[in-house]
């Protein structure tokens, strides 16, 4: 039996790049940190970080390059494909890369904001009830469903 799965989780570089092959297909391409943390044998903390470079194909690319910013948390599953080329000094180089399968957008502060709005939807974080910051982060087309209330199939908006 083989597998090649990947599975990364952390922080975008950079912006993704999106661009288009002589066939139209569209691909884009952004880089992953991720960090690793544990203790020594003498008990001291270390952090280690480790750069991905991840690949999107399609639909999925062109989404991934309208929402996403450098910073965003990101989670990637995939496949690991190493590929050669000739850099422009003659020399022969090879990249690893995750060819992104799905890609599954983190949190993000204030609410969802697509890549080159404006500014991103106040949202007052003061005590107040769950239901109003709800609201107040929705998409305006969504229905909100209220903690309290029965979930109804005609309630969901799928």
């Amino acid at each position: 039996m083989n597998l090649n799965k990947a599975i990364i989780a952390g922080r975008m570089t950079a912006d993704p790049l999106l661009r288009q092959t002589a066939a139209g297909a569209a691909v884009t391409s952004f880089g992953v940190a991720t960090n690793r943390v544990w203790k020594d044998k003498a008990g001291i903390d270390q952090k280690e970080v480790e750069f991905h470079n991840v690949v999107v194909w399609g639909r999925q690319a062109e989404v991934v390059s309208k929402f996403l910013t450098k910073g965003a948390l990101v989670l990637v599953e995939g496949r690991l494909q190493t590929r050669d080329w000739e850099g422009k000094d003659g020399q022969k180089r090879k990249t690893t890369e995750i060819i992104a399968e799905r890609v599954q957008f983190g949190p993000r502060a204030g609410g969802f904001v697509p890549a080159g709005a404006d500014s991103a939807p106040k949202v007052d974080f003061a005590p107040s009830t769950a239901s109003t910051i709800a609201q107040a982060s929705a998409p305006p087309d969504l229905p909100v469903i209220e903690v309290g209330d029965d979930i109804k199939a005609e309630d969901l908006p799928f």
